[in-house]
């Protein structure tokens, strides 16, 4: 009989993938959805909240008794919001009133204390995040504590590596495609450029808002794709990491959420949605032999007063319509 996790914090990883039953490619190609809403928070921020935070406990940048500070359009903080809290660290969060007000209060009831920082008209945009930033730096520079600066931190990477070769081993090594959202790129930098050290051939594709399509050339905008498109090309984007770069809006996102939950019982937020889109548009590229996988950031009970309130306006019917429209030629 195996041991029991010595804390919660061990259950970070180990996620399963599924291939999608319904919403599939009309070619017959499959797409596997990596679930991430496995991990203790229900997102995948899980591993590199984790990764970072051990990282600097191990070289001394963070030391017993010393406290953390983090911007964040929520997931990041809820992940570290639980491991400060395993571990006894303080945390101070700047995130916004653009984001998700679940994971807001996630981060308040796990001991974290949260500077808000408004939105205009509660819009994802670059200046907001260049404030955050800016407001998490100030108060690293006034209290001495400990900044993960996700924007700019490799520690993460090793994570999204470890998260590259579980999917390596679910698939037996068969795997023609990857498909991921872009927020700080870790993701996609760190489990592409591992998928590419077994097979150099695998297809790795980007995801952005097509409200602001900056990865793309286009010009910034807002959207509310929570916990991607910064508004700016990040620090941890490499022209290299992706063979190409699929657009998504926030209504085909937020109607492809509806659908994963629909169709095929799958609870996620946005970005997922985002993530299925471009998976959808891949798989009819390569052909009914392909297996592509994509990944379920997160658990849409971070979104309930969101998606509560498009119930309220008929957002599920609207759904329906959007969702078909959007990928009628890539679904049957």
């Amino acid at each position: 009989m195996s041991e029991p996790p010595r804390d919660i914090l061990h259950r970070i990883g180990n996620t399963s993938l599924l291939p999608l039953r319904k919403i599939v490619p009309k070619n017959g190609a499959r797409i596997l959805l990596k679930l991430e809403s496995e991990n203790p928070t229900g997102s995948m921020k899980d591993r590199m909240a984790l990764a970072m935070i051990e990282a600097a406990e191990a070289d001394g940048r963070l030391a017993a008794g010393g406290s953390v500070v983090e911007y964040t359009g929520g997931s990041t903080g809820v992940s570290l919001s639980l491991v400060c809290a395993v571990k006894e660290y303080p945390l101070q969060i700047v995130t916004s009133d653009a984001f998700a007000r679940e994971k807001l209060d996630h981060m308040r009831i796990l001991g974290a204390t949260l500077q808000i920082v408004p939105s205009e008209g509660g819009g994802m945009t670059g200046k907001l995040t260049r404030d955050m930033i800016e407001a998490a730096r100030a108060i690293a520079a006034r209290t001495g504590a400990f900044w993960t600066d996700q924007m700019n931190n490799t520690d993460q990477l090793s994570a999204y590596r470890r998260m590259a070769e579980e999917i390596w081993t679910q698939t037996n090594g068969h795997l023609d495609g990857f498909v991921q959202s872009v927020g700080t790129a870790a993701s996609l930098r760190g489990i592409g450029q591992a998928l590419r050290c077994h097979n150099d051939g695998i297809e790795i594709v980007a995801v952005e808002p097509s409200e602001s399509p900056v990865l793309s050339g286009g010009q910034p905008g807002a959207h509310k794709i929570d916990g991607i498109g910064a508004g700016f090309i990040v620090p941890l984007w490499q022209n290299d990491l992706a063979d190409r770069i699929e657009q998504a809006s926030t209504a085909e996102a937020v109607s492809m959420a509806f659908r994963l939950a629909r169709e095929e019982g799958l609870f996620a937020g946005t970005s997922t949605g985002a993530n299925v889109i471009a998976a959808l548009r891949l798989a009819e590229k390569m052909g009914p032999d392909a297996t592509i996988v994509t990944v379920m950031c997160d658990t849409g009970m971070k979104y309930l007063r969101t998606y509560g309130a498009e119930l309220s306006k008929g957002g599920f019917e609207r759904a329906d319509h959007s969702a078909e429209a959007s990928v009628a030629a890539e679904t049957e």
